[in-house]
């Protein structure tokens, strides 16, 4: 919703403030130019990315539009399975939650937790993890690398997306120099014409170089920098179960494990202590 009021505030800012100062909003509508930057710039993405990294934005950029699912609500509910699940695992053992791990779809624990369930990557980082504390293989310095590693790979795909769009931004104001060009080669071929005729030509030629640097800083460049924040976000998620997880791996009860992966969240979405545990305690009523 804010990236359609941004580009709205943008148009009414540049247009608007264009027609204040006496300008004429019909000499901005050039077509053909916008045909020559898009259509170069779409060509060139084709060109420099793999079918793997078109997939990828294709998909990030329906996300844009929407708002973040990462809430408080989402994080104390992450939390409280979390707490559940260790507590399980004090009280009865790893093996008790056997189980769980390998079915959390059918999982009586998971099913409490419908906003955590809903992304099939967070639950697939959570089971992994848990599965590799049930075979108890791996101590918790040998997980600890293995998440790092999970997460560094984790963040490196999801910035493809950023980096092509970027790229692509970055290309723009560049084709609508092409664009400029290419109509003050039209414009000296036509010198013959009234000098009417001409200047509406020159503008138009300028109107390309115009339009690919609006385009590029007001349009596609502010997209690749919503994206990298939403991907801070999704790591931030993975962060906070990591801790848990560790924390309980070196002894910690689950209270004190929760604790940590509270404390690991930025501060506009961590639930405080007094919420967390009032959480749990009416989870644990019900």
């Amino acid at each position: 919703m804010l990236v359609i009021v941004g580009y709205v505030v943008i148009v009414a800012a540049v247009f608007g403030g264009f027609a204040l100062a006496g300008g004429h909003l019909g000499s901005l509508v050039q077509p053909v130019e916008l045909l020559m930057i898009f259509g170069a710039a779409a060509g060139a993405f084709l060109v420099a990315n793999t079918n793997k990294v078109i997939k990828a934005t294709l998909k990030a950029l329906p996300t844009l539009f929407r708002g973040s699912r990462y809430t408080k609500s989402l994080y104390m509910e992450t939390l409280a399975l979390l707490f559940e699940i260790l507590a399980k695992v004090r009280k009865e053992g790893l093996m008790s939650i056997e189980g769980d791990v390998d079915a959390p779809d059918q999982s009586p624990i998971f099913s409490k937790y419908p906003m955590v369930t809903t992304d099939h990557h967070v639950v697939e980082f959570l089971t992994d993890y848990l599965r590799l504390m049930v075979g108890g293989n791996l101590n918790a310095f040998e997980i600890e690398n293995l998440m790092d590693s999970e997460m560094e790979t984790h963040h490196e795909e999801a910035a493809i997306p950023i980096h092509a769009i970027e790229k692509m931004g970055d290309a723009l104001p560049a084709f609508g120099i092409v664009a400029a060009v290419m109509g003050v080669v039209h414009t000296m071929e036509s010198v013959g014409i009234p000098p009417a005729e001409l200047g509406k030509l020159i503008a138009a030629a300028l109107v390309g170089t115009f339009l690919g640097i609006l385009l590029a800083y007001g349009f596609v460049g502010p997209l690749a920098t919503l994206l990298e924040h939403k991907l801070v976000e999704s790591t931030k998620m993975f962060q906070c179960i990591k801790v848990t997880l560790l924390a309980n791996l070196n002894g910690y009860a689950p209270q004190v494990a929760v604790e940590f992966g509270r404390k690991v969240l930025f501060s506009t979405e961590r639930p405080s202590f007094a919420e967390l545990e009032e959480e749990m305690k009416q989870r644990k009523s019900r």
